[in-house]
C-alpha cells in the first residue's frame, strides 16, 4: 500500500505539472544513489494554464524538485532531499558548461564566466506538520499550509493537513490519507466531468486503486460515485480486451486465408510443396510477406522463387 501511494503521488504530481511544465519522475542524481521524485521545469508559454492550477501552479513557477512523503518526514529525511537539491544543481551546472564548451571553474582561473543556472527549489510535501524540520530551517508561513525556509535554501514545506479545503488545493490534498483523502475525493467527485482535475486524477486513482476502499459514512453518494469510477474503468478494460481479441482473431484469419491462397497458387502451377515449406507458409503472420509470396507464386517456376528473400 505504501509503495502504491508513493507511485500515485509521483504520478499525480508529474501529470498535473505536465500541463504547464516539462515534468519527469525519478530523475537520477549523478554522483549519488538518489532519485528526485518529480522534477518540473516551467513552460513560459503556458502561464495562462498555470494560473488556473491553484497552489500546485504557484509552487511550479521555477525549476523545482517535488518530494511527497506518505508520512510526516523527519529532519534526517528532509536532509536527504536537500542533498539531492544541491547535487542536482551541481549536475545542471556541469551540463550547462558542457553545452557551452566552457571550462570547469577550478581548471582555469582566467576562464570566462560560467553559464548561469537557476538554483532549483525544493518542495517538500508532508501530510502532517514536521515540527523539527520547520524549526531547524527557520521556516516561516507564506500562506495557509505552506512554509518557506530561510532564503538560501529555496525550500518550501507544504503541510497537507493545514491546507484550506478549496479547489485550488485539491490536487495536493489528494496526496493525503484518511480523512484528508476522503474529503479530497468528495470534492473531486463534485466537480464537473470536464474539470481538469478529474482528467488528471481519476485515471491515476483507478490505476492505483486508491480511494475505492476509503470508508465515508458522511458522504455515501460520493462514495458510490467513486466506486462507479472503478467499475467504469474495469468495464472499459474488459471492452478493450474483447476488441483486441477480435482484432487479433481477424488478423489471424486473414493471414491463414492468405497462406492458403499461396498454397493454392503453387498447386495450380504444379509446384511441389514439402511439409516443412507448407508449415512455414501456414505459420507466417506477416501480411506483406504473404502478399509478396502470392504474387510470386502466380508466375514462379519453383518454390525457391517464391520463398527465398533477396539478400
Amino acid at each position: 500500500m505504501h509503495n502504491r501511494s508513493d507511485q500515485f503521488a509521483k504520478s499525480l504530481l508529474r501529470d498535473g505539472l505536465s500541463l504547464v511544465s516539462a515534468a519527469e519522475t525519478e530523475v537520477e542524481v549523478l554522483a549519488a544513489t538518489q532519485k528526485i521524485d518529480v522534477y518540473s521545469v516551467p513552460d513560459p508559454a503556458r502561464e495562462a494554464e498555470r494560473a488556473r492550477m491553484g497552489l500546485l501552479g504557484d509552487l511550479s513557477t521555477e525549476p523545482s524538485l517535488f518530494e511527497p512523503f506518505h508520512g510526516t518526514p523527519s529532519l534526517r529525511r528532509v536532509r536527504r532531499c536537500l542533498r539531492k537539491q544541491l547535487t542536482w544543481h551541481h549536475e545542471l551546472e556541469r551540463r550547462a558548461r558542457a553545452a557551452a564548451g566552457a571550462i570547469a571553474p577550478d581548471e582555469d582561473a582566467d576562464a570566462p564566466p560560467q553559464p548561469a543556472v537557476d538554483f532549483p527549489a525544493l518542495v517538500v510535501i508532508s501530510p502532517g506538520r514536521p515540527e523539527m524540520v520547520l524549526d531547524a530551517y527557520r521556516c516561516e508561513p507564506a500562506q495557509a499550509g505552506v512554509y518557506h525556509a530561510v532564503p538560501g535554501l529555496v525550500m518550501r514545506v507544504v503541510v497537507l493537513a493545514e491546507l484550506p479545503r478549496t479547489r485550488g488545493t485539491l490536487l495536493l490534498r489528494l496526496l493525503g490519507t484518511g480523512r484528508l483523502l476522503r474529503e479530497a475525493l468528495a470534492d473531486l467527485a463534485l466537480l464537473p466531468e470536464d474539470a481538469w482535475e478529474k482528467s488528471i486524477a481519476k485515471p491515476l486513482l483507478v490505476h492505483f486503486r486508491l480511494g475505492s476502499q476509503e470508508p465515508n459514512d458522511e458522504e455515501d453518494e460520493v462514495s458510490a460515485e467513486i466506486r462507479a469510477w472503478f467499475e467504469e474503468y474495469e468495464q472499459k478494460l474488459r471492452a478493450e480486451a474483447r476488441r483486441e481479441g477480435r482484432r487479433e482473431g481477424l488478423n489471424e484469419g486473414r493471414a491463414e486465408e492468405a497462406a492458403r491462397a499461396v498454397l493454392t497458387a503453387l498447386r495450380v502451377r504444379g509446384i511441389a510443396v514439402p511439409d516443412a515449406a507448407r508449415e512455414r507458409i501456414l505459420a507466417e503472420k506477416d501480411p506483406e510477406r504473404l502478399e509478396r509470396w502470392l504474387e510470386r507464386a502466380i508466375t514462379a517456376a519453383s518454390l525457391a522463387e517464391v520463398l527465398d528473400e533477396p539478400s
